[in-house]
């Protein structure tokens, strides 16, 4: 599928996100105290002198109709990093008069050394550590101990015993990820051809039975215009690396997606008791990944007009005119619960994610893998000596469960090829659908249950096969 630019001529429009954002003390509107953190039950500023708690404001200024979008829209908070920022603040502290110095690098609030009023940074600042929203912690640090704890329970079988014996949900952390949140406006046109299948039989070839299909063959064309809305991918370079070998990043991505809607203006309150993970990509950086997943979005989309074709569709050419783009740079949170593998010279760094918001999980844990090669050696025995009891048509199937017991239980433990399902996940609508579906020939006699070549369902990246052969090799 191709994708054609747009804006590569015009610069795009900067929406500035932090109109009216002061740095220095933010007072509570009722007491006028500056100890304010969040209130992870509601999803409010509160404080934590006299218990007021407020809401804080949305960003305005973004294309909320994403169908009416054109050009390049960007939040001021996405703007490129620039490698001279300035990342050392000093603020004046209007209650006392001393001088704070803040490492916007590391932290973007902090306490007065001499009356301990709180000074925060609010202005965005052109090296990644302010972003253009942020969506609040939801789920409480007992909540996401609870499911981090279930999680790995159900995993402790075949868990390494050093890991076992070291396991504590004490040390998990509260972590806001830096991410991308983009908005899409566009025209996809495929065209190709599918199958449908009209009948299936059996027929007596020697001493055993084969299955045949009939399909009808149609060429297939489809266009549309499809609205992609809050796309969501990492902002941060190492987490982008999902086949790391020395970090599950993977089942970082998989807890996604989001509730992007309920996302509010950044305020460095919301980070009080939480730590953070600056942005190191730019838009420029981060275009190709998003457009390669726009496509992914636009395919499936057009899955809901081919239900007929139950053999599959095969297209010949995808392409995806982009009319508008809209960026958005987002802090979003996670419970985070880490571990580090030593295997002699190696080192494995284990995650359990938990997305804050919508207690999704997901984790890594690592093998006890003598244990785990024992046991399938057993179910094969066990299979082996099955094939001469019973008898089955496929005998290969039995002697392969060994095989299939080692592969099932090294993804529930180590989830290598748990991801995000953005071309699922994210929220799109389609309208002015155009449909053609002329009928070709009958196709008899086939022999696949699908349709050849068909790739209507195909997502681009690498498959799952090539991430366990990857991870396998690692895990020797």
């Amino acid at each position: 599928m191709t994708t054609d630019s747009v804006g590569n001529n015009n610069e795009p429009v900067v929406v500035k996100t932090d109109v009216g954002a002061k740095d220095g003390q933010q007072k509570c509107p009722k007491c006028g105290a500056t100890d304010i953190s969040l209130n992870p039950h509601t999803g409010m500023l509160r404080c934590r002198y006299c218990r007021h708690e407020f809401e804080n404001e949305k960003v305005e200024g973004m294309e909320t109709n994403i169908h009416e979008l054109e050009g390049e829209i960007i939040g001021s908070g996405t703007q490129d990093i620039q490698e001279d920022a300035q990342n050392v603040i000093t603020l004046k502290c209007t209650s006392c008069g001393a001088e704070v110095v803040i490492d916007t690098s590391e932290q973007t609030l902090a306490r007065c050394h001499w009356c301990r009023n709180t000074l925060t940074i609010n202005q965005q600042i052109p090296n990644g550590s302010i972003p253009d929203v942020v969506l609040p912690f939801k789920l409480t640090k007992d909540e996401a101990k609870h499911l981090i704890e279930d999680f790995v329970g159900q995993r402790k079988f075949f868990a390494n015993p050093k890991f076992k014996e070291e396991f504590t949900v004490k040390n998990i952390m509260g972590v806001y990820f830096p991410y991308m949140v983009v908005d899409l406006n566009g025209h996809a046109a495929l065209f190709g051809q599918g199958e449908k299948q009209v009948r299936r039989y059996t027929k007596k070839v020697g001493e055993n039975t084969k299955t045949y299909y009939d399909a009808d063959l149609y060429d297939v064309k489809r266009e549309f215009d499809i609205a992609i809305e809050g796309l969501t991918v990492e902002a941060s370079s190492d987490k982008l690396n999902k086949l790391s070998n020395d970090k599950t990043n993977n089942v970082i991505n998989a807890i996604m997606p989001f509730d992007i809607e309920n996302s509010v203006k950044w305020n460095s309150n919301f980070l009080k008791g939480y730590t953070s993970e600056k942005r190191d990509t730019n838009i420029d950086e981060l275009r190709p990944l998003v457009e390669v997943q726009a496509k992914d979005i636009a395919r499936h989309a057009a899955n809901e007009t081919l239900t007929m074709y139950d053999r599959g569709v095969r297209w010949s050419s995808e392409q995806l005119e982009l009319k508008g783009r809209q960026w958005k740079s987002a802090y979003l949170p996670v419970w985070l619960y880490s571990y580090q593998e030593v295997k002699g010279e190696k080192k494995i760094l284990h995650y359990v994610a938990v997305n804050a918001r919508t207690k999704e999980v997901m984790g890594s844990v690592p093998i006890h893998v003598p244990k785990l090669l024992g046991f399938s050696v057993l179910v094969e025995i066990l299979a082996a000596l099955g094939v001469y009891v019973i008898e089955l048509e496929y005998d290969w199937l039995l002697l392969s469960a060994g095989v299939v017991f080692y592969l099932l239980m090294y993804n529930k433990y180590r989830n290598k090829s748990a991801r995000h399902k953005h071309e699922a996940e994210t929220k799109k609508k389609m309208r002015n659908i155009f449909k053609v579906d002329n009928f070709v020939r009958k196709r008899t006699g086939l022999t696949n249950s699908s349709m050849e070549g068909a790739n209507n369902t195909r997502v681009s990246g690498p498959n799952v096969t090539d991430i366990f052969k990857n991870a396998l090799k690692n895990d020797d």
